[in-house]
Parts: C-alpha cells; structure tokens; sequence
C-alpha cells in the first residue's frame, strides 16, 4: 500500500513552518492560547506528544557530541583557520578569502565556507571554539533539514533514524567540526533536495528557485562539487513534477537562472576586478577563478590532470591507482574509505530499491517515489563520481554522501515496516539489518586491536534481528518492534564506536580521517598517514620501505631530499612508524602535548608535515617575538613557501604572511619580479626558510625556487631555535 500526501493532514500552513491550522472551539468554550515556546515543544497538534521533544534531544545530543573536546583540533586546517582570520581583519580579504589580510593570494575554494567563521571570530576574537561552532551549528541544521525531509512524507521515527544515522556517521563528526568548505557543502546539498522535493509536491514554482539559489551558493563553498546532484534533480523534476510538460521545462529554467545568479555574481566581480588591486587566485596558474573552478577544481579533479597539483590519481576505469588511491566502483568500501562512510551503504542500497520496488505501480507524481528518486539519486550520483574520479581524492570528501545516505535508511526503513506484513518487505528488511551488521563486522575486523569484544555482538545481534524481522508481520506489536529496535542498535552500534573515537581526539592538517588511528590507511599499515597514495613523492624514485613502514606510506621517497625513504625513516631524524614531523599524528590527529590554549603549537619553529605540505610550523616564542618586531612597518611581516608553513606563523603572530606558490607552493605568485619589487618597497620584513613543495612540483613557473635562491644569495641569514629567516632589510653585501 503507498502513502500519498493527505491534505488534511500536511497543510501548507504547518509545512511551511506556520501555525497550526485553527479548529473551531465548541460553543461556549474558549481555546486556550499556547505560548510560542509552548507551541515550539508541542509542535504539531496531530502529533504524538514525544515527536517534539525528539526531535528538540536528537538536536541538542547532536550539538552536545560535536561539541565535545572541539577544542583538541587547535587551528584544525589552518590553511583555512589563517584565511579565516585574515578576514576578520579586513573586509577584502574577507569578500575574496585571501590567505593574508596583506592580500596576496587567496586559498583554492571560493570563499563562502569562510564567511561564518571570519564573522564568529569579528564577534568573539580568534580562537579554536570562533573557528569550530560554526561548523558544528551547520552540522546541527543539516540533521534537523534531513529530519525535517524524511518525516514530511513518511513518519517522525522515519525522520529521527534518518538524523541519528546522519549525526553518528564517522566523517560526518570529523567534518562539522573541522574548517574544510565540507560542513557548509552538506548543509546547502541537504537544504536543495529537501527543497526539490517540496517543489515536487505541489508544482509550486518558487521551491525549485530556492533549491537552485542553494545549489548556487554550494558552488560558492566548494565549486564544482555542488552541480554533481543536479543530473539527478532535473531529471527527477523534469519527468514527476505535478504540472505540464512545458511548465516544468520553464520552471527548471528558472531553476538554473538562480544557480547562475546566487553563484555567479562572486565570480563575475572577481573576474571582472582588476586583477592589479585584488589578490591572486590561488590553485591558478593564470590567476583566473574560471581557470581554478573547470581545471584544478573541476575536470582535473575527474581525469588526474590538475596543474599545479602534487599529484595524480589513477587512470579512469575501475582498478586504477595512483596517489590518490584506487578507483573503482568498490572505492566507497575499501580500507581507505569504508570506515568513514560505509556502514550503512549496503543497507541503503537495499532500502533504496525496496523503496522503488514498493511504489512501482504508483502514479507518476507520488511524493514518496519522488523522495527516493531525489535522496537515492543524489547518493549514486555522487558516489559514482567519487568511485571513478581520478585526481585529488580525500577520505573526507564522503561526508558528502552522509545526508542522501541517512535520508534512503531512514525512508527506507519506514516503507517497508509499513508493509512489513508482506514478506518480500519483511525479507527486504531483514536483509539490510544483516547487510550493516555484517559489513560492521568486516569493517571492525580491519583494525583488529580496535575493541576487539564489538564485533561478535554486532554481527549476532544483527542476525537474531534479522530473524525476527522475517516474522515481523506475524508477530505481535511488540515483539516486531524489539526486534526492529534490536536491528537499529546492531547497524548503529559501530559506526557509533568509531564516531566516539573521532571525537576523542583532535584533528589538524590537510588530510584527516574519522575512526582511530588506522582505521583508514593508503598503501601504509596502521597509522600511515604520510603522502597521499601511499606511494613516492610525485617525481621520485621508488621507496623502500614496503607497507605498515610509517613516514611516507610505502616507503615513498620525501620531496626534495633526493635520496629514498629507507624503511620508513624521514628526514633529519624524524620519526618512522608513521609519525610525521613536528607533533603531526598519524591520520591527520594532532599531537596535543603542545597546543596553546588557542589551538597553537609551543616549541621552535620548524617546517610542518611534509615540508609544510600536509600541516604547518610549530612556531615558538623566540620567532614570534621576531616577527612581531616593528610588524606595522610592513604589508607583511614575513613571506613563506606554501600556504600551510605561512599559516602558521600568521596564526602564531596574528601579523599578515604571504604564502609564495600558494597552497602547494607551484602558484606562479607572486613572481621572482614582484616579489623584488615588494622587498624594495620594504613591504616584507622576513623570508622564512624551508617549507612548501617547491617550485616545480606541479606548476611550470618554479617562482618559488627562483625566489628562495635569490633571498638566499641576497640577504643575512637569522637563526633563531631551529628556524631560519633571511632578513629582507639586510642585503648580505
């Protein structure tokens, strides 16, 4: 039997957030008013009385999680935490995301996802927790918009197990509490579905704008990664939508207007912005954001080909490898990804095609088969492009798929316990109990020492589950809903374990994983979390360590030392067994013997991960107090290779620092030409030796050679700890 949309039940009043619709009192008897905060709790009034309160502790049980030990992440990325104070500094570097509040060069994304955090930090000063609630509040609103979509059309217990699934989801309590563009990404995705979805209800034309002026500023979060769902929308829209033919190709129209406009006008004024009086658009090589966004951001991302990048991924088709990881259509499922994403995916992917099997005969509008066609598309959509992309790829990019995921379970889960009396619906349900509980079982068996007394539970309990579901619809009400509630605690109760962990500990760097410390490796053993690939550096021979050796996965040789990475030994002493430099953890966790109370590092100053590539400097007193040294005098009070080693010490002074080369150190910025011209206008005081890849890496200039070896031939070298300046205002001669 299919749910259809009742109108004396979902009134647009009540859908749209207004009051309840007023019933006539009896005569001679006076309704009393309830206050707002009254109606705030009871909610709707056909509603049992616990659906509010549920809703209102699944929100604050999820704001409390992400809450927790926030501040153990210190500046988490803080490529992204400097660009964040950088525009609470100045509104043009808040308006372009620049790096600096000098203006030199912007990070690699627009800069949308850094607007929430730069006015946090204007209100409440710079620290860990100005940089971080924001992102666990959007955290917060994407739980409460994929409730408020699931329990629209089917039930509140259908929207709560949507929201607990997204909100214990490993990645998901890795990213909405870190500063990537990632948060803000899965809010905008959610809210655009859940608005389609709405359009796809009633026709109405003004749904469909707002879920394109939401894809709109999801481009300006992450560029290209918002319009991965759009296939799947339009098409959705185009064949269901309740009005005629030519209406709906108007309407999509219309759509599309908002995504340009709600997108487009940053990229217009920075494109059309003297490009002499703004900074550079970093991750170019011809200081365009159209050049970023189709190349480095867009097509590169799919076929490998990203300019400027430290390295490629696997060739297209399944099975390609590279330093990027495997491609494939198991990529979501491997060692590298499973444990943040996948533990409920094989249950989705059953209750997803339960969900259309069970509306098949439905009308061609029907709200329920749309809601699956919109969440379950979005789901494979991008997960297809995630499984074959060849270039950058990150563990973390999946919290992209949480929401659609938490959506198809929660959907799915309703439908079929409705009809749980036929059997192909009790069987189907029984077998995505078994499903998560089974693959819960493999996955914690890949990190064997992680709660070893877990996975039995899981797997029998999910299986005496599974058994009582095939029964569900001969057993009383009781008993059918033990079991169902047996089968929800077997599919949660690892992916919950890992999300524990995640929140234990804290993240920092550009690469960061959920789940404990080797849960999610590339090419090394257990804690691996050295070069992306597992592999040698791009362009380097071949490493000798062989897997589980630590440093640099695989053995990889280290950039730029020229000499093979034996037996997991780094450079200069650095530890092996997959510890990199300067207190970064395996996985990305920080090493939190040395955070200040802002999220600082103590101790000297020294390159980061991987040459400053994967985390920053440890900045010390000693170098602080150098540079913070007559620091009004200059734009910039130092300049630095890449973008990672800057950070820091912009972080560590709150004084502006130019990043050379950008992000990875291969942006033509500035020039060997400009950067003279800056240093004859005494603009910069000091040049940080070391750190970022290099010139040459990835991008055709080598200006950020060129410059080292101009500053190293020109001017005074200064030693303080273990860090070496050149001071720009002391020529050697």
């Amino acid at each position: 039997m299919t749910t259809h949309y009742d109108p004396a039940v979902h009134t647009p009043a009540e859908d749209d957030g207004g009051p309840p619709p007023e019933v006539p009192a009896p005569p001679g008897h006076h309704r009393p008013r309830r206050s707002r905060f009254g109606r705030l709790w009871r909610g709707r009034p056909e509603d049992p009385r616990w659906v509010r309160p549920a809703f209102l502790a699944l929100l604050t049980a999820t704001a409390l999680l992400y809450l927790y030990n926030l501040d153990a992440s210190g500046w988490a990325n803080s490529f992204y935490s400097a660009a964040v104070q950088a525009g609470s500094q100045s509104w043009k570097a808040f308006f372009f995301g620049s790096l600096d509040a000098g203006n030199a060069i912007t990070v690699d994304k627009p800069p949308a996802a850094l607007w929430p955090m730069a006015l946090a930090v204007r209100i409440f000063g710079l620290s860990s927790w100005s940089i971080l609630v924001p992102e666990v509040l959007m955290g917060v609103g994407t739980v409460a918009v994929v409730y408020a979509a699931v329990r629209r059309r089917f039930s509140p217990a259908a929207g709560l197990i949507a929201g607990a699934v997204l909100a214990l989801t490993p990645v998901a309590a890795l990213m909405f509490r870190f500063n990537n563009p990632d948060a803000l990404l899965a809010l905008l995705m959610s809210l655009a579905c859940y608005l389609v979805v709405r359009a796809l209800e009633d026709g109405r034309t003004k749904w469909l704008v707002w879920a394109g002026v939401a894809i709109g500023f999801a481009f300006l979060a992450k560029t290209l990664q918002a319009f991965l769902i759009l296939p799947a929308l339009a098409l959705v829209y185009g064949v269901c939508a309740p009005v005629r033919l030519r209406k709906r190709l108007g309407q999509l129209a219309l759509a599309t207007a908002a995504i340009v406009v709600s997108g487009g006008w940053w990229v217009a004024v920075v494109e059309l912005w003297p490009a002499s009086s703004r900074p550079y658009v970093g991750g170019s090589q011809n200081n365009s954001f159209l050049e970023l966004t189709f190349g480095y951001n867009g097509l590169g991302r799919l076929n490998g080909e990203e300019t400027g990048s430290v390295g490629g991924g696997g060739g297209p088709g399944g099975g390609g490898g590279g330093q990027w990881g495997e491609t494939g259509w198991d990529r979501m499922f491997n060692s590298e990804i499973g444990g943040q994403i996948s533990w409920l995916l094989p249950a989705a992917l059953i209750l997803l095609g339960a969900g259309l099997l069970a509306t098949r005969r439905a009308a061609r509008t029907d709200a329920v088969r749309v809601s699956f066609l919109v969440w379950g598309g979005s789901l494979l959509m991008t997960a297809a492009v995630f499984s074959y992309m060849a270039g950058i790829f990150h563990q973390y990019y999946t919290v992209a798929l949480a929401p659609y995921l938490a959506a198809v379970v929660g959907m799915g889960a309703a439908t079929l316990w409705e009809r749980r009396e036929r059997i192909w619906a009790s069987l189907a349900l029984a077998a995505a109990v078994t499903a998560s509980a089974a693959w819960g079982y493999v996955l914690l068996d890949r990190t064997p020492d992680y709660l070893p007394w877990l996975r039995v539970p899981v797997l029998v309990g999910g299986l005496v589950a599974a058994l009582g579901l095939v029964f569900a619809g001969r057993l009383g009400r009781r008993t059918a809903l033990a079991a169902a509630g047996l089968g929800l605690v077997a599919s949660l109760a690892a992916p919950t374990a890992y999300t524990l962990s995640t929140l234990r500990e804290g993240h920092s760097g550009s690469i960061v994983t959920a789940g404990p410390s080797g849960a999610s490796m590339r090419g090394g053993g257990p804690g691996g979390g050295g070069f992306p690939g597992g592999g040698n550096a791009p362009g380097q021979g071949q490493g000798q360590g062989g897997p589980g050796t630590g440093g640099f996965p695989g053995g990889g040789t280290v950039p730029g030392t020229g000499g093979n990475n034996q037996n997991g030994q780094m450079p200069n002493g650095q530890m092996p067994n997959g510890q990199a430099p300067n207190g970064q953890m395996p996985n990305g966790r920080s090493n939190q013997n040395g955070p200040t109370g802002e999220g600082g590092r103590t101790g000297g100053a020294g390159g980061g991960g991987m040459g400053g590539l994967l985390n920053g400097a440890e900045v010390g007193s000693e170098a602080k107090k150098l540079l913070e040294a007559d620091a009004d005098s200059y734009t910039w009070v130092a300049a630095a290779i890449g973008s990672q080693n800057a950070a820091s010490y912009q972080l560590g002074t709150g004084e502006p620092v130019m990043a050379i080369g950008g992000f990875n150190g291969t942006d033509p910025s500035p020039t060997l030409a400009q950067f003279k011209k800056y240093v004859a206008d005494g603009r910069i005081h000091y040049f940080i030796a070391g750190g970022g890849m290099g010139g040459g890496m990835g991008g055709d200039s080598g200006a950020a050679s060129q410059i080292t070896s101009w500053v190293e031939a020109t001017f005074k070298e200064v030693t303080v700890g273990s860090a070496t300046f050149y001071d720009l205002t002391s020529p050697t001669d």
